[in-house]
């Protein structure tokens, strides 16, 4: 019984990690979006995104 419900839990945070890891425009090493410069994204490092999405 202790072992199902550990191969559940370890489930479950595996299923949670893997929806918190959404791509978003300057995600990761980029520090995350800074502002909008017409339609693209600025990340806090200086580049602008590749992100496909639009910024408004």
């Amino acid at each position: 019984m202790c072992k199902i419900l550990a191969v559940v839990a370890i489930g479950l945070l595996v299923a949670s990690q893997a929806v918190g890891a959404r791509n978003t425009p300057c995600s990761g090493k980029k520090g995350g979006v800074a502002h909008c410069s017409g339609v693209k994204f600025v990340c806090k490092d200086g580049s602008i995104s590749q992100s496909k999405q639009s910024c408004s």
